[in-house]
């Protein structure tokens, strides 16, 4: 029987059933203690300090106790205080990026995706590098800076040569004023030397699904393929940070696996990182099982409501408090603006999920790995966002100037983060509203940046600030940051 180590290499030993199974249990046995809540909470809270605010995040243990408790009052004590979180941390602003499916070719039989090989009817389909910079230039003419590509796993089709050369392409375009300043990559498990191959092309933050941490469950789903490893899956992460990849970033689909389940399994991977590497997930993800080609949602038992959704964001953000989290377009605009106030600092807009999508006039449905919910342009996500009272950020300063890993941990934990973040928000949507926005967004864009500049405490910083969008209002001088 493995014994629980969270500092362990080992995929049963740092993500184990039985301290799972023990945690669960501990959880049920304490969900009325109001007396243990109300400590967790205190513990949750962030505390001012002199310089930023200081959090102390909860354990697994902790988490899963707030996460079962079926109290209305403790729930929305959870939700005020994970907004508190993300203000203090992250700020009112709302980092936009938006995915690009290089190749749906598949070897594995993953049984909630339709990209899965038995799946004979749907069209199969890989970019040429002429096909990727259309995406790209497609992209970038919404005004997108920040890609997250996506490829299915198949040695001869999508080898990492191939990967390789698009994120090559990716960087080389420079289509008018646009350009993709940081390339994450969501691709399936792989070896130390890859990671070092994609490290030095230059990526952001390597994002893999865990999917399910629930062994039996994940080996049942991935019957065959080489993703049906769950060592080799779910030990990922520290092959990838030890092939230097500073920035991961985590997340099961929730629907698969019980979630209470599920949630212990990812605070405990975030804890196994911090535990190993110094520093946890860059990123947490959050997406539900969803309807595609060949997947029916409703073939799996275990979907959550909205509410639950909400709360299990909620209690992600009180446990990891410096983690930034990302909900996709998976999900509705209802949902996302619920969860753009308890704990969500990045979101997708504009999202097709097909090969080739970007291109074409009509979203196409052929080749989706998942059908999108919230359908709306670039513009009017952005324009939605600063209606709710967020900033549209299209940053990617840090990873561009080496704040990453624990170095954007520190700055993050000592609050000097918002010293960049926020005038990097503020020109970046400047650029965004001189160069791609409608009349309506644009004008009111410039109303919110002239209110944010108020915010920015530092005077020499705000008048950099003031002069940079200045200059990108009277010329095409852009990419000004801290």
């Amino acid at each position: 029987m493995p014994i629980y180590n969270p500092a362990s290499l080992k995929a049963e030993e740092f993500i184990n059933d039985e301290e799972i199974r023990a945690t669960l249990a501990y959880a049920e046995e304490n969900k009325n203690n109001m007396e243990l809540i109300n400590e967790i909470l205190e513990k949750a809270r962030p505390v001012k300090k002199e310089r930023g605010y200081e959090c102390r995040g909860l354990s697994h243990r902790e988490a899963s106790v707030l996460l079962a408790c079926e109290d209305p009052a403790v729930t929305e004590r959870i939700f005020k205080i994970a907004e508190e979180i993300k203000l203090a941390f992250y700020g009112n602003r709302i980092v936009i990026f938006a995915p690009l499916y290089l190749s749906n070719y598949c070897v594995n039989g993953c049984l909630y995706c339709p990209y899965h090989l038995k799946n004979k009817h749907i069209p199969r389909k890989k970019l040429t590098q002429e096909e990727v910079r259309a995406e790209v230039i497609a992209l970038q003419d919404m005004g997108h800076k920040r890609l997250a590509i996506e490829a299915g796993e198949d040695p001869k089709n999508n080898p990492i040569e191939y990967i390789l050369d698009c994120i090559k392409t990716i960087y080389s375009v420079h289509h008018k004023n646009g350009d993709i300043r940081r390339v994450n990559v969501n691709i399936a498990a792989t070896t130390v030397e890859n990671y070092r191959k994609l490290k030095e092309a230059g990526i952001g933050t390597y994002i893999l699904f865990q999917e399910t941490y629930h062994k039996e469950s994940y080996e049942h789903l991935h019957p065959t393929g080489p993703k049906s490893n769950y060592a080799y899956h779910t030990e990922a992460m520290d092959r990838a940070m030890e092939g230097g990849i500073d920035d991961v970033g985590l997340g099961v689909l929730f629907g698969l696996e019980l979630y209470k389940y599920e949630f212990a399994g990812l605070i405990m991977h975030a804890e196994h990182l911090e535990a190993v590497h110094g520093v946890g997930p860059h990123t947490i993800s959050v997406p539900r099982v969803k309807h595609a080609d060949d997947i029916d949602p409703d073939a799996f038992d275990n979907s959550i409501t909205d509410e639950t959704f909400e709360k299990i964001a909620a209690c992600i953000r009180l446990a990891v408090p410096y983690t930034g989290m990302i909900i996709s377009t998976r999900e509705s605009e209802e949902v996302r603006s619920k969860m753009l106030h308890i704990g969500i600092s990045q979101v997708s807009g504009g999202s097709r999920t097909s090969v080739g999508g970007y291109t074409e006039k009509e979203r196409p449905h052929d080749t989706e790995q998942f059908d999108v919910s919230d359908q709306r342009t670039l513009d009017e996500v952005v324009s939605w966002l600063m209606d709710n009272g967020h900033i549209p950020s299209f940053c990617t300063a840090c990873y561009r100037e080496g704040r990453t890993g624990d170095r954007f941990m520190s700055l993050c934990k000592s609050g000097q983060i918002l010293n960049c973040c926020h005038p990097n928000a503020l020109m970046t949507l400047a650029e965004y509203l001189e160069d791609y926005a409608s009349p309506e967004t644009k004008e009111k864009g410039y109303a919110m940046i002239e209110r944010e500049l108020e915010r920015i405490p530092k005077e020499k910083v705000r008048a950099i600030a003031e002069q940079n969008i200045a200059d990108i209002r009277s010329s095409n001088r852009r990419d000004f940051r801290f």
